[in-house]
């Protein structure tokens, strides 16, 4: 089905292509400058550190609902193996199958396609059974620039929003005014919804949809904020099932392909979102590089917030 005319208009007005030159695969990422990091890191205090990232482990948050995103196979391959002769080093070693979005994960710029092109207009025929050839998670810089939390759900009073909210431009406006904060150029945005906290319960199969997710209209205020990435707490990032019928993963197809932004799923922001408000402050240094695979469409990640 051919995508509607409300979502190409939608996607002239974000479209990035170009901005950064023809050759470019960083996108939005290149709004993080020298002078970005050091505001940030002026910004840590006492030198407190918070993990956003959650346990990658055989009874993680996927359900089997999106094939091949399975859980950690974790395999001892050895334990305590004396490899080099007999009363040597012992040695314990493992290994690990999983799906590179499976946990806490970013999805590079190739992750997505529409009308047959990626982001900066690449064909989409670039990505191969060989992976990525443009736009893969291995051309991710070092990521360390000002991470901005806006609260959705404690700035609604709430400890999670309904599954099924769309989370509209006023909910972010909303949330930035509550955490007397101003996103703007080169900052990482973080959504927390709450939704985690479902997952955290015990409940694998509720962390699942409906569930609240950003809505087709924010990737407009991303863009009128020159913001470098955005971050949530949930499985889809946007809104399922989908707020314009027959349109799914719009906010997708415009941050990753139109505006060149990365996206992260799946964050764990429940210790942060209780951080910042006793803190007081709704900034801080934020370190969120992803595992460097050559190739791939996204990664997992283990970001640190600071203070």
């Amino acid at each position: 089905m051919a995508l509607p005319p409300e979502f190409h208009a939608m996607a002239r007005r974000v479209n990035n292509w170009g901005r950064w030159g023809g050759d470019d695969q960083l996108g939005t990422l290149n709004l993080i400058t020298d002078e970005v990091v050091r505001a940030a890191a002026a910004g840590v205090r006492g030198g407190r550190r918070i993990p956003l990232a959650l346990p990658l482990r055989a009874d993680g948050v996927q359900t089997g609902l999106i094939p091949g995103r399975i859980n950690p196979v974790h395999t001892m391959t050895q334990i305590n193996e004396e490899v080099f002769g007999p009363g040597a080093v012992a040695v314990s070693d493992d290994t690990v199958c999983l799906g590179l979005q499976t946990a806490t994960h970013w999805d590079a710029l190739a992750h997505v396609s529409h009308s047959g092109l990626l982001y900066n207009g690449r064909p989409a025929t670039t990505v191969t059974a060989s992976g990525a050839a443009h736009g893969g998670i291995d051309r991710v810089p070092p990521l360390v620039s000002r991470g901005v939390l806006l609260d959705v759900a404690r700035a609604k009073g709430v400890d999670r929003l309904p599954g099924g909210h769309p989370v509209v431009p006023a909910d972010l406006d909303e949330a930035a005014e509550f955490g007397r904060v101003v996103p703007g150029p080169g900052d990482i945005v973080l959504v927390r919804t709450g939704q985690l906290r479902v997952y955290r319960a015990g409940d694998r199969a509720g962390y699942a949809f409906p569930a609240p997710g950003l809505s087709v209209r924010t990737p407009e205020w991303f863009h009128a904020r020159d913001i470098a990435a955005v971050a949530v707490d949930t499985l889809a990032l946007e809104i399922v099932p989908p707020e314009i019928d027959g349109l799914w993963l719009p906010v997708h197809a415009l941050h990753l392909v139109e505006m060149g932004m990365l996206q992260g799923q799946n964050w764990d922001l429940e210790e942060l979102s209780g951080v910042c408000a006793e803190e007081g402050r709704y900034g801080f240094l934020l370190c969120a590089t992803p595992e460097p695979f050559a190739g791939a469409t996204g990664a997992p990640v283990a970001p640190v917030a600071l203070f």
